[in-house]
């Protein structure tokens, strides 16, 4: 059997893909399997969720969204996109307090891998999570919350401790956002003026190709309307536009018209083709305080890099205490790099760009292509030995587990 996921990099092989239809049917499947990894809206670039054994969706589970108004806390499937979640939410007159440029994944594979979305003081995706139930290896099921000192360690868990079926996430009243791009930002405003750059509104993200002395985009989403037509010598887009040159429909409105968070805080939307599709992803996060030498470190490599680099955006995320999580215990700055889909010259490309930022201490997106090796993961996550345990213990025979997970993660102990 093969499978693909959603950029057609990777090939998936199980040897049997299960939609089972109730947490029961989920759990006899589990403990009667050797080998078990969770196929999420396949939005990963790397092996980390294949398996020689049986592949799970978790689309058909049956489950319902419930919401907690009392509490401010909604429980969901963890095989529902984002984009389903929000139109719930917004019409029940809440929201989530973040998301990521994409509608379209998951919530537990972008919980499980620490995916993000953007904002000075806004913490990634997992980040709003407060509870959460799983499957284990021998089909019980274990509910954690955040009085348990496991659950830190669980909520970004890679797959690899059980099958995640719920979440429970904090919300907050609905809200609107202005989104507007400004074209042709200096660099040298953003090294000088970084944090006025960064923390100009609710989410800002900057597009570049490292040719040149400009950005070429900086978008804007803010929860009122800013209604200026310049941004530190950039000009404001006079219409929509796209990151990597496509037809703008894909995007959320911009040119300063407001709409709900839900409309807005994604890059695309949720009933177009999300982003590019023939592309291969690779990101990299690092403490905030590095952001102008990463810079210069990326513009030192432009000209090599640019001829397989569509678009890099350059985001900010807030600190959180999740072990795993690629801003644990620091406010960081994230470039995202959207290649071209040509992996022989890419892997190629990808080591000196790592190696450009070594230096600041860079922990790569866990769900999308790297090349950094077990030893230095192991220097970049404090957290990651007890992660091990956690792992060893509720996952004792590695039923979780796939030869990404085992090298990656538990690679060097």
């Amino acid at each position: 059997m093969e499978l693909f996921n959603w950029a057609g990099n990777q090939t998936f092989h199980p040897t049997e893909y299960v939609l089972p239809r109730s947490v029961a049917e989920l759990q006899e499947t589990v403990r009667a399997a050797s080998l078990v990894r969770v196929l999420g809206s396949r939005h990963s670039f790397n092996e980390i969720a294949d398996t020689s054994g049986v592949m799970v969706s978790l689309a058909n589970l049956g489950l319902d969204i419930e919401l907690d108004r009392a509490a401010s806390t909604v429980t969901v499937p963890a095989g529902t996109m984002y984009g389903q979640l929000g139109k719930y939410l917004q019409t029940q007159g809440y929201a989530l307090h973040n998301l990521a440029s994409l509608p379209h994944i998951s919530v537990g594979g972008a919980v499980a891998t620490g995916t993000h979305g953007s904002g000075s003081s806004n913490g990634n995706l997992a980040a709003a999570v407060v509870g959460l139930e799983m499957v284990m290896h021998d089909g019980s099921l274990l509910t954690m919350d955040a009085n348990d000192e496991r659950f830190a360690g669980a909520v970004v868990g890679l797959g690899s401790l059980g099958v995640v079926t719920v979440l429970k996430f904090r919300v907050e009243p609905t809200f609107q956002i202005w989104q507007t791009v400004y074209e042709g930002l200096p660099f040298d405003v953003v090294l000088d003026c970084f944090d006025d750059v960064m923390d100009a509104a609710y989410s800002v993200s900057l597009f570049t190709n490292w040719r040149g002395d400009t950005v070429q985009q900086a978008w804007l989403k803010s929860r009122s309307d800013a209604g200026r037509s310049e941004f530190f010598g950039a000009v404001a887009a006079e219409v929509d536009v796209h990151p990597v040159g496509g037809d703008p429909l894909s995007c959320t409105k911009q040119c300063g018209t407001g709409g709900s968070w839900l409309d807005r805080l994604p890059h695309f939307r949720l009933d177009h083709t999300p982003s590019h599709g023939a592309e291969i992803q690779s990101e990299y996060l690092m403490p905030r305080q590095h952001f102008a030498a990463a810079i210069e470190a990326m513009r030192s490599i432009g000209t090599v890099i640019a001829p397989l680099l569509m678009v890099c955006e350059i985001r900010t995320v807030a600190a959180d205490d999740l072990w795993l999580s690629s801003s644990y215990q620091q406010d960081t700055v994230a470039f995202h790099f959207t290649w071209k889909p040509n992996w022989p010259e890419l892997v190629e490309v990808l080591p000196l760009v790592e190696a450009a930022l070594d230096p600041f201490n860079p922990r790569p997106h866990w769900g999308k292509t790297f090349t950094t090796p077990p030893t230095r993961l192991r220097s970049l996550y404090p957290r990651l030995d007890d992660f091990h345990a956690l792992a060893d213990d509720l996952d004792p025979a590695g039923k979780f587990r796939n030869p990404f997970i085992t090298k990656t993660v538990f690679g060097e102990r």
